[in-house]
This record gives C-alpha cells, structure tokens and sequence, in this order.
C-alpha cells in the first residue's frame, strides 16, 4: 500500500465526518433545507471519493495512481468545496467551479481503472 493516497484519503475521511456532523448540528436551523441537501450532496461526494482514494493506495506505483490521487484531491476541493460554499451562500457564480470539479473526479475514476489495468499486464 502507498502512503500518499492513504493519508489523503485519510484526511478527506476525517474532515468529511467533521463537515457532516457540523451540517447536522451547527447549520440545522441555520440554513433551508435545500442548502442543507447540498451540504449533504457534498458530504456524500467527499465520503465516496475519500474512499476512492484508498483503492488507489492498493494500487502499484505508477503515473495512473499519481494521476488519481491528483484528481481526486482536486475534484473534492474543487466539486465539494464549490457545494459548501453555495450551501453557505455564496454567490451563485461559484457554481461553475462544480463541474470542472465533477470533471476531475470523474478522472479519478479513470486513473483508479487505469492504475489496476496496468497492474493487471
């Protein structure tokens, strides 16, 4: 297992239960329940990818995992990060970062592939 992408993954995780359980608490009552549910959409993303993040760990060193673990970061900042700022109200302009973010997870999911197909010739 590589250590990289485990401690990143293992940052993600740890924050992800902070930011969920501050969603629950500190913003109930704070936020509308549609901003809630995007708090909530970011939460799961960063959960699911954190979680990605550790396959990668398993994966053998190559340019894919790097790639990965690059992507993924990226994505979570940038597709998660965009969410908790809208759910806090934002400016709806930020809004465009979510796709791009979106992009670089979907790259995630590409490198992960990548990195175990290559491990698998």
């Amino acid at each position: 297992m590589n250590r990289s992408p485990a401690i990143v993954a293992a940052a993600l995780g740890a924050l992800a239960v902070i930011l969920g359980a501050f969603g629950a608490h500190a913003l109930r009552g704070q936020l509308d329940a549609d901003s809630l549910q995007i708090w909530h959409t970011a939460v799961d993303y960063q959960f699911w990818h954190a979680s990605a993040l550790l396959g990668l760990a398993c994966a053998p060193p190559s340019r894919w995992r790097l790639a990965g673990t690059i992507a993924f970061g990226a994505g979570v900042v940038l597709f998660c990060g965009s969410l908790y700022a809208l759910a806090l109200g934002a400016p709806r302009w930020i809004g465009a970062v979510t796709p791009v973010g979106g992009l670089a997870l979907i790259a995630g999911w590409v490198s992960l592939g990548g990195a175990f197909w290559r491990s698998a010739r």
